[in-house]
């Protein structure tokens, strides 16, 4: 709730009252607040952040002796996006297997769900700073098929480079004409392959069969997820693929989540009723294979206007193109999508659907102020980020992208460009 009382003020009293003003106190005045939250948007607001998260969201509130005060003049605050489902913090370049961790290959009990991306998490990645100077905060940092249909596990990032991944986790699967190879070349081999892993999981199968699928650690790892904890995220398109996984998230109880669905829109209403997200890529509207003949531009709007909760994702090299998820969301909004539900796409709806809502994707009192002020529109590719808070500290818009841009166009001198030494790197 809004407060327009002295709340704020004795709020921030109170919090300074134990903690000298430090770079993570700043107060941004007179802002645009898109809140993605049930507060909506907010003209001319203020946003107060102590000690790295936000303290009061109202007009006029005081500013604390010795805190940083941004004047807004009206521009766009949002919390940081979503940068999509990919290798982000696990890939440097993607033709370089020694840079590139997310598949599992291994020759015997392929089926590993134990198998945790998360662990090769590197906060130094070069890939962070490009995705964060675009305003990029989180993203879900996923395993691809390798030996098998079932990828592993993966978890909520942030870019701030210096943090681990937080403590939520998803399993990752694959189902579909593009995994058949690792599934006996049927798709109807991909549920009987499951049905399998879930007995074993339930300890219906002794685990010393000759023809057990999982080890040990990979029976704990897919129970936990039968058991509720963390969701099931299946990248799969075909309508058809879509209706029977539904039927057997019902039956054995197990929350889902779809990526990519490029026929979801046919099961929109029963995707609804199940409380499914749907992250989308919203790009593909011609079909690249035949689990896709029924990909359609306007997918998001028609899921939308059934219920269904709409992210994003791209297709193909996420990682180093998490900035262009903007790009999704605003090709969603031309094709009829209602800005501000484009705009939760990127902001609370995949907060909600991977576990994180309660630090990420709102601005909201007690969350963490993990902040953009842009120039314009955040769906509108022709603006840009102009100030990124991470924790309520500033961060540098640099990477090594704009530090060889502005080496090559430094001035000519007595040696070529490429001689000439570079600043020292800010991000």
């Amino acid at each position: 709730m809004i407060t327009r009382s002295l709340r704020p003020a004795l709020l921030a009293a109170a919090l300074l009252a134990t903690l000298p003003a430090a770079a993570q106190d700043l107060l941004v005045r007179g802002a645009t607040v898109h809140t993605a939250s049930a507060q909506g948007t907010l003209a001319d607001t203020d946003v107060l952040v102590l000690r790295g998260r936000i303290a009061a969201i109202g007009k006029n509130l005081g500013a604390p002796a010795g805190i940083s005060v941004v004047q807004a003049k009206g521009q766009a605050l949002t919390p940081t996006l979503f940068g999509g489902i990919s290798e982000l913090g696990a890939e440097e370049v993607s033709g370089v297997e020694a840079t590139a961790d997310s598949r599992l290959r291994l020759e015997d009990q392929p089926a590993r769900p134990e198998f945790d991306l998360s662990l090769a998490f590197n906060p130094d990645s070069l890939l962070l700073p490009v995705a964060r100077a675009e305003g990029i905060g989180f993203s879900a940092l996923a395993p691809n098929p390798g030996g098998s249909f079932i990828a592993g596990q993966g978890a909520v990032i942030r870019t701030q480079g210096d943090s681990q991944p937080l403590a939520s986790r998803q399993l990752y699967l694959s189902l579909g004409g593009n995994v058949s190879a690792q599934s006996g070349q049927s798709r109807a081999a991909q549920w009987m392959l499951l049905a399998q892993m879930v007995e074993e999981a339930r300890g219906n199968l002794p685990a010393s069969s000759p023809h057990a699928l999982l080890s040990p650690a990979g029976r704990k790892a897919l129970a936990s997820y039968l058991a509720g904890n963390g969701r099931v995220m299946v990248r799969v398109d075909r309508a058809s693929d879509i209706a029977q996984l539904l039927r057997w998230a019902a039956r054995e109880k197990v929350r889902i989540g779809i990526v990519g669905g490029a026929e979801a829109w046919k099961q929109a209403d029963a995707l609804a009723a199940a409380k499914v997200p749907v992250f989308l890529e919203t790009l593909v509207n011609l079909p690249a294979s035949f689990d896709q003949l029924g990909a359609r531009a306007d997918a998001a709007a028609l899921l939308a206007a059934a219920g269904v909760e709409v992210s994003y994702v791209l297709n193909g090299d996420g990682a180093h193109n998490a900035r262009k998820l903007r790009q999704s969301a605003g090709n969603a909004v031309a094709q009829g999508l209602p800005w501000e539900t484009a705009y939760a796409g990127l902001t609370s709806v995949p907060a909600r659907a991977l576990g994180v809502d309660d630090e990420l994707g709102s601005i909201a009192i007690g969350k963490r102020a993990d902040l953009v002020l842009w120039d314009g529109d955040p769906l509108d590719v022709a603006h840009v980020a102009r100030r990124v808070w991470m924790g309520g500290v500033e961060q540098a818009l640099r990477s090594r992208q704009t530090e060889l841009r502005d080496r090559y166009q430094a001035p000519a001198g007595s040696q070529p460009r490429a001689y000439l030494q570079p600043s020292a790197p800010r991000y």
